[in-house]
C-alpha cells in the first residue's frame, strides 16, 4: 500500500486533498502519494515560522545545541528504518544509505551544535578614543530550505542544523521526487521536542509551491540546493525582492585530470567512485576526464573494468554497488545523451548500448549501466552540459597549461579532481582551476569546516562552518565608551 505524506505545520501534520504520485525507482510501481501544496499551506508555514522566530531567536546557544543533539540522538535511534526508506525512495544501495547518507545526517545536527557553542564574535578597542566596539551576530529570519533528491536527507538535515543552530526558523520544501525520509524526519522532530513553528516541512512542486514559499513576503533568506536552471529562477522571480540573503548550490559538470605520474592502480576505484557513486547523481561527480596522453591506454582499460565490475541492481542486494536512477523523467534525460553519443560518432567503451544489463534486474526499474565515452571533443554537448547520471566522458592531454584551459572552458565550476604524484603541479594546478573544490588523489572527502560552494553557473555563497552562520544571521557593532 501507497504512504500517504502529509505536511508539517507547526508540530502538526496536515494532509491535503491534492496529491502527486511518487514512484519507486527500482520498480516503477507507486511507493507514495505526496502533498501537491500550494499558497494556503506556503501562507501557513510561514506564519507557523514567523511566530516561532520571536522565542527560537532569543533562545540560549546551550538550549540550541540541546535541541539540536536530541534531533541527531533520534536519527540514530531510527537509523535503520531512514536507511531502508531512502534507498527505497531514491534508488542507492542500502549500503551507501546506512553507512554514509544516515550517519552523516545526524552528524550534521552534531556539528553545528557544537559550533555554535563554541562560535566567537570580534572585539576591538581603540585607546586615544576610550572605547571597545565588539560585535554579535543575531537571526535574520525565516528561512526557506529547498533541498535536491539525489541526498534526500543528507542535503536536507545541512541546511536545517545550521538554519535553526543559527536561531532562525524554517520552511523546508523536500524534492517532489524523494520525500520520504523527509516525512519521516518530521517525526523526529516531534520526539526531539523542536518547538512548535520552528521546523515546517510543505511538499509538492517548485514551480508551485517552490515558487509561492521564495517570493513570500515574509521570507528573509533562501537557500536552495539543485540545478542551474532553477536556481536562475529563483533568481529572477526575487529580482524585485533585493531584501531576500540568497545561497545557491547549483549544478557542476566537474573535471579529473590525470598526470602521467599518477599511481592509477592505488587510485582507479576512486576514480571510478568519482564518475559512477550515487549512479553519477552527485553534482562533484567527475563527469569529463582529462588524461596525459601517455597514460590513456592504461587508464580506459583499468576505468572499463572497474566500471564492469560494479554490481548494478536491487538497492536491497547486499552485493549491489550502482541502484537505478531517481526517476522516468531523469532516466530518459540520461539516456538521451547516449543516443546522443552514438549519433555523434562517439566511442563506447562499456555500459549503454554495449553491455547487457543483468539479467535480475526489473525491466520497469530506471537502471542505466556505469558509461565510459571516448572520441569527442571539448565542444561536444557530453562535455559542456550536466548530465547527472553514470557517464563519463574521457579525452587526452599534453601539457600542464593546456589541460587547465579546457579544464576551465566551462560555464560551471563546483569542484575538481586531480591525480598526481607531484606535490608541487598539485597545488599549481588546484589555485588555478576555476573550482570551488578540488580533491588531490582522493574524491569526496569533507570537511564541515571548510566552505563550499561553486564558481560561475555552479553557485553563489558558501555552506560549512562559519559559513553556514554567516548566511543566516545578521553581524551587529555596538560601541561602549569607557571615557
Amino acid at each position: 500500500m501507497a504512504i500517504q505524506i502529509s505536511n508539517f505545520i507547526n508540530n502538526v501534520f496536515v494532509p491535503t486533498d491534492d496529491n502527486l504520485e511518487s514512484l519507486n525507482p527500482s520498480d516503477g510501481k507507486l511507493l507514495c502519494y505526496v502533498p501537491n501544496s500550494g499558497k494556503h499551506e506556503c501562507d501557513m508555514a510561514v506564519e507557523a515560522a514567523s511566530q516561532a522566530f520571536k522565542t527560537w531567536s532569543l533562545t540560549s546557544h546551550i538550549e540550541r545545541a540541546r535541541v539540536l543533539n536530541r534531533i541527531a540522538d533520534e536519527i540514530e535511534k531510527n537509523a535503520d528504518e531512514l536507511a531502508r526508506a531512502e534507498s527505497q525512495d531514491q534508488g542507492k544501495p542500502l549500503s551507501i544509505s546506512a553507512n554514509f547518507e544516515i550517519p552523516r545526517a545526524a552528524y550534521n545536527f552534531r556539528f553545528f551544535a557544537a559550533a555554535i557553542l563554541s562560535h566567537k564574535n570580534e572585539s576591538t578597542e581603540l585607546l586615544h578614543l576610550k572605547s571597545i566596539s565588539y560585535t554579535t551576530e543575531v537571526p535574520s529570519g525565516v528561512a526557506v530550505l529547498i533541498s535536491p533528491w539525489n541526498l534526500p536527507l543528507y542535503l536536507l538535515t545541512w541546511k536545517i542544523a545550521p538554519c535553526i543552530a543559527s536561531g532562525c526558523t524554517c520552511v523546508c520544501k523536500p524534492s517532489e521526487f524523494t520525500s520520504l525520509t523527509a516525512y519521516m524526519l518530521c517525526d523526529i522532530f516531534l520526539k526531539a521536542g523542536v518547538p512548535p513553528g520552528v521546523v515546517n516541512v510543505v511538499f509538492g512542486l517548485g514551480s508551485k509551491i517552490g515558487n509561492d514559499l521564495v517570493t513570500h513576503p515574509d521570507i528573509r533568506l533562501i537557500s536552495f540546493t539543485g540545478g542551474t536552471t532553477t536556481g536562475d529562477i529563483i533568481r529572477n522571480a526575487i529580482a524585485s525582492q533585493s531584501r531576500k540573503r540568497l545561497s545557491l548550490e547549483l549544478g557542476g559538470k566537474n573535471p579529473g585530470i590525470v598526470f602521467e605520474d599518477a599511481d592509477l592502480t592505488k587510485h582507479i576505484k576512486a576514480i571510478g567512485n568519482s564518475c559512477f557513486q550515487n549512479s553519477g547523481q552527485i553534482c562533484l561527480c567527475s563527469s569529463r576526464y582529462y588524461v596525459h596522453a601517455s597514460r590513456i591506454d592504461e587508464f580506459l582499460d583499468l576505468l572499463v573494468k572497474h566500471a564492469r565490475s560494479l554490481v548494478v541492481g536491487d538497492p536491497f542486494n547486499k552485493n549491489t554497488n550502482m541502484g537505478p536512477v531517481v526517476s522516468k523523467q531523469h532516466y530518459d534525460k540520461v539516456k538521451s545523451y547516449i543516443d546522443l553519443a552514438n549519433k555523434t560518432g562517439c566511442q563506447i567503451l562499456c555500459g549503454e548500448t554495449v553491455d547487457e544489463n543483468p539479467a535480475d534486474l526489473d525491466p520497469n526499474g530506471y537502471y542505466i549501466l556505469p558509461t565510459v565515452i571516448t572520441n569527442l571533443d571539448d565542444s561536444s554537448q557530453l562535455m559542456q552540459e550536466e548530465i547527472f547520471g553514470p557517464i563519463v566522458c574521457v579525452t587526452t592531454f599534453h601539457e600542464e597549461d593546456e589541460v587547465i584551459e579546457r579544464a576551465n572552458n566551462s560555464r560551471y565550476g563546483l569542484a575538481a579532481t586531480i591525480w598526481t604524484n607531484d606535490v608541487g603541479r598539485a597545488h599549481r594546478v588546484s589555485r588555478a582551476l576555476q573550482s570551488g573544490t578540488t580533491w588531490i588523489n582522493c574524491f569526496l572527502v569533507r570537511d564541515l569546516n571548510m566552505p563550499f560552494g561553486g564558481f560561475k553557473d555552479s553557485g553563489t555563497g558558501r555552506e560549512g562552518y562559519p559559513y553556514s552562520f554567516e548566511f543566516f544571521t545578521e553581524k551587529k557593532t555596538t560601541c561602549v565608551s569607557y571615557a
